[in-house]
């Protein structure tokens, strides 16, 4: 088998183009799910009553199903769903010519939520409770307590798995195309199948992939570094 390098070189600057695309629904989809995931990690933590058992079943169901079902389950069913809503409203906008990014930022967001969920449990799992009752005797409310004590220390922990969970996910992204989202992954397989250089654009997104993935790491160890730092430097002028 012989490589067509003129090939492989034109598709993979195609592909890095689509490179903002699928950064741009890791981190939308991070944004979304931060708030769900931090939500789901309290009630469970606190063991609220009903709610737990409810956040349980879908953390369980989510990452115990794989990620390709749920994006053919909400972009079989979310379409119909919202073309019903509009058509009861009566408003005249015409469901099915939406963006499909809006589609992966859904279904990245709520598979996001459980993932984080159990980062953000067992980071602030991992912080002293000790800790966090003695701000409580100096005066301060449960949410100051939280917020100035447990959280900080709760994102220095969180930090390294909150970096494979986003590498995860931009991994994931690469099945966008099959909501024919044109990131990455969708532009190789577009323009292999002209010419059925699937090879060339397999080894395209191998290399871009390996490479942003690098790079995430890459800023997340410094990030992590940085607050290693920041916390040590806080300590020694206490």
């Amino acid at each position: 088998m012989q490589l067509d390098f003129s090939y492989l070189i034109r598709t993979f600057w195609l592909c890095v183009k689509a490179v903002p695309v699928t950064l741009e629904i890791t981190i939308v989809s991070l944004l979304l799910a931060i708030i769900p995931a931090l939500f789901i990690a309290l009630a469970r933590i606190y063991h609220v009553k009903v709610i737990e058992q409810l956040c349980s079943i879908f953390v369980s169901f989510i990452r115990g199903t794989p990620i390709v079902l749920q994006i053919l389950i909400v972009y079989s069913i979310m379409p119909s769903l919202l073309n019903s809503f509009v058509k009861s409203a009566g408003w005249s906008i015409n469901v099915f010519e939406m963006n499909p990014v809006i589609y992966a930022f859904v279904v990245f967001g709520i598979n996001s939520s459980a993932s984080l969920s159990e980062v953000f449990r067992s980071a602030i799992s991992s912080v002293n409770r000790g800790q966090l009752e003695a701000a409580l005797s100096i005066g301060e409310t449960h949410f100051q307590a939280f917020r100035r004590v447990v959280l900080p220390q709760a994102a220095v922990s969180a930090l390294p798995n909150l970096c494979s969970t986003t590498v995860i996910l931009i991994k994931n992204t690469s099945l966008a195309f099959m909501m024919t989202v044109r990131e990455i992954t969708g532009i190789a397989k577009i323009e292999a199948a002209y010419g059925y250089n699937y090879v060339e654009s397999y080894i395209d997104i191998f290399i871009i992939y390996i490479a942003v993935c690098l790079l995430v790491e890459l800023i997340f160890r410094k990030i992590e570094r940085r607050v290693v730092f920041a916390g040590v430097r806080r300590v020694k002028t206490n």
